[in-house]
């Protein structure tokens, strides 16, 4: 037999959709025993059954065209389960933990694992070493995570100060970001994850809005502290607002008001705020709950109940 000229052309079927790998460049000649070697890649970006198209088409030496096909059929598993939860706090600060376990059967070794926060969050990673060297995680420069084992990052969130000053702008911003993640696996194949756009439950915040704005982190026994609120009207209708400090409960209350409760704060329009200057004395040492403010609307007759809204340290003055 003379020459054969011919195209390769190779294809990946998936459930949605077919990609096209090879190129379609100069038809190669080929001799009499001759062979054509190829290596294609591809990055996976999904799960389940894959098809692999292999098309041959040539023309014989008498010029007829011909052709034959080839399909190789696998799976392409998951290879990591990313698992998150959402913590909303006071400061309107958003912590993202996240839960990374490899569910391949070999060890891998995780070289990157970020969050691209939205255009509304400034992201924060928790998982440096604090006070070492730029960047060093708290698992080690390699980090190897072992057939079904798991990694647990956490992220910081902060809001962009547009948001920060609407409270229905801020509850509506539910889109957080994705997590990007690079890995390796045992025999140095690289690997990429990213996740689709995570989301948080939005706040709910009701009627009344109440944050904590100042706080000492640590007090000293017997010695009374301050500390301010913010009230923030979030309905929309107008309020006329009593706030009452009711004692602790229990044979061990760690700290007591001073000062007077049934204060009448007066009239609140809708999406406006007053800071509130509240006062306690600290009767235990250890670490304290903050709890005890009501806020009466009179219109409705309704009283809200702030308990654990802060923490607070005691502890006796060094002598």
């Amino acid at each position: 037999m003379k020459e054969l000229t011919g195209v390769f052309q190779a294809d990946l079927q998936t459930s949605s959709q077919r990609i096209p790998l090879s190129n379609n460049g100069a038809a190669p000649e080929l001799r009499q025993q001759e062979t054509l070697d190829d290596v294609i890649h591809h990055e996976v970006k999904e799960v389940g059954t894959h098809i692999l198209v292999c098309e041959v088409s040539y023309l014989t030496p008498t010029n007829t065209r011909q052709s034959f096909r080839k399909f190789f059929k696998f799976q392409v598993l998951k290879p990591l389960d990313v698992k998150t939860k959402f913590y909303n706090a006071e400061s309107d600060e958003v912590y993202l933990e996240a839960q990374v376990q490899n569910i391949t059967n070999g060890p891998i070794s995780l070289e990157k694992v970020s969050l691209e926060s939205s255009h509304l969050f400034t992201v924060t990673s928790l998982n440096n070493v604090a006070g070492g060297e730029e960047n060093e995680s708290v698992f080690g420069r390699v980090n190897v995570v072992q057939p079904q084992s798991s990694r647990q990052f956490l992220y910081c969130l902060a809001p962009q100060p547009s948001l920060t000053s609407d409270l229905k702008l801020l509850s509506g911003a539910t889109n957080i970001g994705k997590l990007d993640i690079v890995w390796r696996s045992n025999l140095g194949e690289r690997g990429r994850l990213q996740t689709s756009q995570l989301q948080r439950m939005a706040p709910d915040y009701g009627d009344i809005r109440l944050s904590v704005q100042q706080l000492p982190n640590i007090v000293f026994l017997d010695e009374a502290f301050s500390l301010t609120c913010k009230i923030i009207n979030t309905c929309e209708r107008s309020m006329e607002l009593i706030v009452s400090l009711e004692p602790g409960i229990g044979p061990y209350v760690g700290l007591v008001w001073s000062g007077v409760s049934g204060r009448h704060l007066g009239k609140l329009e809708p999406r406006d705020s007053l800071e509130l200057p509240l006062c306690l004395v600290p009767l235990a040492a250890g670490l304290q709950n903050i709890s005890g403010i009501r806020i009466m609307d009179v219109f409705l007759k309704r009283t809200y109940e702030y308990d654990d809204l802060a923490q607070v340290f005691v502890t006796h003055r060094p002598t």
